[in-house]
């Protein structure tokens, strides 16, 4: 299978064959259900699965007549980012996140910024709730509206210069970046690192078993003996603590690079 897969990269590549390249897309469909299935922590169950699929497969289309094999990335891993990437970008061209929700996600992460900054370390559900005025029980209903693909670890981030959405953490570099862009981006990943540390335990775990063990919903939920729209809000809890640090982060560079 390997050996005729490659035979169909060579062909695409040498000739541009329509018969190669049709045979390359559905050879790597499953691809895209793969990542609709890596989204479903962040996104709304409200959204049709069949217009992600669409979405997914003009980001697999797009990324078999992008890719470049001499290059020495795996397809699956070029293929992923530029699939993710599509669907991101359609939900965000649609604007689908109603402006009800997208104003108590703000004010949600305003009130947990200025809390935990007055804390000195991250607040609990119920101090969240009482700073904002509600139950906890309304706090879980805004935790679980404001799940959405724009809250993830791959979105802290955005790169590309092409005008299409790259997500940080699977970004490949065509060429090698000079000190200064290798310096900027260990000092990020030093920042996210200390971020990510200083979570609270079951919010750290969770992002170990999906980013890094890639355990789905059901299976994060078992290790945590929580339900997966809990998970959800756990993740959205999480996201919003991490890039509330790394607004900080970045904000304090930018004043330090125009002072």
């Amino acid at each position: 299978m390997a050996m005729m897969t490659a035979a169909l990269w060579q062909q695409y590549a040498e000739s541009q064959d329509q018969a190669a390249r049709e045979q390359l897309i559905l050879e790597y469909v499953p691809l895209v259900r793969y990542v609709i299935g890596r989204l479903a922590l962040t996104l709304p169950p409200s959204l049709d699965s069949e217009d992600l699929y669409g979405y997914g497969i003009i980001g697999l289309i797009d990324a078999v007549e992008r890719f470049n094999p001499e290059r020495g990335v795996k397809f699956e891993t070029y293929a992923v980012t530029r699939i993710r990437g599509t669907i991101i970008d359609e939900l965000r061209s649609q604007d689908w996140v109603p402006r009800s929700v997208r104003s108590r996600a703000k004010s949600l992460s305003g009130t947990l910024s200025t809390l935990e900054c007055e804390l000195g370390r991250p607040a609990s559900d119920e101090e969240l709730a009482k700073a904002m005025g509600i139950s906890p029980k309304d706090l879980g209903h805004i935790l679980a509206e404001a799940t959405s693909p724009f809250l993830s670890l791959d979105e802290l981030v955005q790169l590309g210069d092409d005008g299409q959405h790259v997500a940080w953490i699977d970004s490949m570099a065509d060429d090698k970046p000079g000190p200064a862009a290798v310096l900027e981006e260990s000092e990020f990943r030093s920042q996210l690192t200390m971020a990510i540390d200083g979570l609270p335990e079951r919010e750290k775990l969770l992002l170990s078993l999906y980013y890094t063990e890639g355990l789905t919903l059901k299976e994060i939920g078992l290790v945590l003996s929580v339900s997966e729209s809990r998970v959800c809000q756990l993740h959205t809890q999480a996201m919003l603590r991490l890039r509330n640090r790394i607004t900080r982060y970045l904000d304090g560079l930018e004043e330090r690079v125009t002072s």
